[in-house]
């Protein structure tokens, strides 16, 4: 028991992180017009502005606070950014300004960072071929996480508008308790390295860890596969309306079931999908299963047949851990946070972009003076996406094999 609470605090620290973005989205649109005085159209685009400066700021930090970590330990760095968060979200719920829940969304980013550091505890107490299946049960916290936010946000929703704030400021709070008590330090002396600002900075990090052979193949396919597979929050909620005539509600069903099944693979059933086709093929089973997966989405007519597709559709979410635990393993001992960190900013330039791109292109499929319909068009892009990386992935697959 003692050796797994250490793990226990890691699993809620990020449950909670990607639980905090969920748990406010019910009263954001209030909320901004609340403290704002707009319509919710001006709500909607300080929203945007809001989640923009949110993954910016992660994009930013995460390799800085990866190196922290590296520097002067896991423990700290996590703990003091638990505490911050805690008074984050506190701030938020007595915010009376939309430049306090600006700052506020950037200090946000910044206590979000700690993603990094906390997969870097995982890969400092996992051996090799423990990895994968550890950095799967960090996806399934963020599973996890997906589906209890909104959850508890709507249900919290009803005591007004601040209410879910404090919520997730006291969750974070019994979090840095916790993890006061349990969570060990698990850098030494012996894999110390010193605080270094060119590399501690995501342009710094990206040209040291591209020179360690192998890596910036990884990284590019861990972004293209991130871009493809957040077509799911991009565009669901407009897709599903649009396709089926969906309503809120039958959106958060679908979502939830998503969630849920992301959880039950990454934090269970990927250890039977390692032993069955290791690492390797483990990775091309995701390529080539989600292929399937985006073109059936891309061309269903029925809602039954989406709402059924769609926890199937999570069958194919272990490329993420996979590859984690390949990046994981290009690195030093002294350099896990570094790593993590860069692959934590690569996960937020896919954040940023892929909504954008996803977004624009539902927009024009779906034009009535357009010259084709088709609201699944954004998983057909997704669908040539896993092509392009299968294939990165197969002409690599030769430099892999002796390893």
């Amino acid at each position: 028991m003692k050796r797994n609470l250490p793990i226990t605090f890691i699993m809620i620290t990020l449950v909670i992180d990607a639980m905090g973005i969920g748990l406010i989205l019910p009263v954001m649109p209030d909320l901004l017009r609340e403290v704002d005085g707009g319509d919710l159209g001006d709500a909607a685009i300080w929203g945007g502005i809001l989640s923009t400066i949110f993954a910016a700021t992660q994009f930013l930090c995460g390799p800085t606070l990866g190196s922290l970590s590296d520097r002067f330990g896991r423990r700290p760095v996590l703990l003091i950014s638990t505490g911050v968060m805690a008074v984050d979200y506190l701030v938020m719920a007595l915010a009376g300004s939309i430049w306090v829940l600006l700052l506020a969304r950037i200090v946000g980013g910044v206590t979000s960072a700690t993603q990094s550091t906390a997969t870097a505890f995982i890969a400092d107490i996992s051996e090799p071929h423990e990895k994968t299946a550890r950095f799967g049960l960090v996806g399934a916290a963020f599973g996890l996480g997906f589906v209890l936010g909104p959850i508890i946000g709507g249900l919290l929703a009803e005591y007004g508008t601040r209410a879910p704030f404090y919520a997730a400021a006291a969750l974070a709070a019994m979090n840095m308790v916790l993890g006061y008590f349990v969570l060990p330090e698990t850098v030494t002396d012996a894999i110390r390295r010193p605080f270094r600002w060119r590399r501690a900075n995501p342009f710094g990090a990206f040209l040291h860890v591209g020179k360690i052979g192998g890596t910036t193949r990884l990284l590019i396919l861990f972004f293209l596969y991130e871009f493809a597979f957040i077509v799911y929050p991009a565009i669901w909620a407009y897709f599903t309306k649009e396709q089926f005539g969906w309503d809120p509600r039958m959106v958060g069903v679908s979502l939830g079931s998503f969630g849920i099944a992301m959880a039950v693979v990454q934090g269970g059933l990927i250890r039977v999908i390692l032993k069955k086709f290791g690492q390797v093929n483990t990775i091309l089973y995701g390529f080539v299963f989600n292929f399937f997966a985006f073109f059936a989405l891309a061309t269903v007519a029925n809602g039954t047949l989406a709402l059924i597709l769609t926890p199937l559709t999570a069958l194919g979410a272990v490329v993420t851990p996979a590859l984690q635990s390949m990046i994981s393993d290009k690195a030093g001992k002294d350099a896990q946070g570094e790593m993590q960190g860069v692959v934590a900013s690569v996960r937020s330039i896919a954040m940023i972009l892929s909504p954008l791109v996803m977004t624009y292109i539902f927009a024009r499929a779906t034009d009535q003076d357009g010259t084709f319909y088709l609201p699944g068009a954004p998983f057909l892009l997704s669908m040539t996406l896993m092509v392009v990386c299968g294939t990165i992935y197969v002409a690599g697959m030769r430099e892999r094999a002796p390893a």
